[in-house]
């Protein structure tokens, strides 16, 4: 794990889409604030687009730190935040991924589209072939991966998923519960 700053570094992966339900926005945005006031950095995509932005904007707004990984086609398009504090450059979204682990203690899917499961299911198959051990979470904002997690309970039923896989990851309904579940991941950290 690295940390760029002093503060722990939460990774969120999360919709570019703006059409999300309100329900999913305000939680995004109020999780954000929620990471700010209790001193964690920001790490994502790096741009001004849909969910991502609101997530970053509500951050920043409560005086976060803000990490952006952004592929170069990205940056000449002009898409990235322009108030992060940190930005690194990458060719593609291969090497984001790689880059968003290497610099995140903690990874975070919000709702999302394709590039969400992608990230979220790379760093998690990482994580069951003991490539890394960043605690892994999901956020199930307005119920969005109920079909997730019975597709999960599915591929347990039909023996394609080990049921301690479901180990590799914790899921919160709400901004403050998944707070209160990286706040106790921090504080064994801290103490070891």
């Amino acid at each position: 794990m690295k940390q760029t700053s002093n503060k722990p570094v939460v990774c969120i992966f999360c919709s570019s889409s703006s059409d999300v339900s309100e329900k999913i926005k305000s939680g995004a945005a109020a999780f954000a604030r929620l990471l700010a006031e209790n001193h964690f950095s920001v790490l994502y995509g790096g741009t001004t687009c849909g969910l991502m932005n609101i997530v970053a904007d509500s951050h920043k707004n409560a005086g976060g730190r803000l990490i952006g990984v952004v592929p170069q086609y990205m940056i000449d398009r002009g898409i990235q935040h322009p108030a992060l504090d940190e930005m690194q450059a990458v060719e593609d979204l291969r090497p984001r991924k790689q880059a968003m682990l290497d610099k995140s203690d903690y990874i975070v899917a919000l709702p999302g589209g394709i590039g969400t499961y992608d990230e979220f299911f790379d760093l998690l198959t990482m994580k069951q072939l003991a490539r890394h051990d960043r605690p892994m979470f999901l956020l199930n904002l307005d119920n969005f991966f109920e079909p997730l997690l019975a597709l999960f309970q599915h591929g347990i039923a039909q023996k394609t998923i080990r049921a301690e896989h479901l180990n590799l990851f914790q899921v919160a309904d709400t901004p403050e519960q998944l707070m209160k579940m990286i706040g106790a991941h921090h504080s064994m950290q801290v103490c070891n």
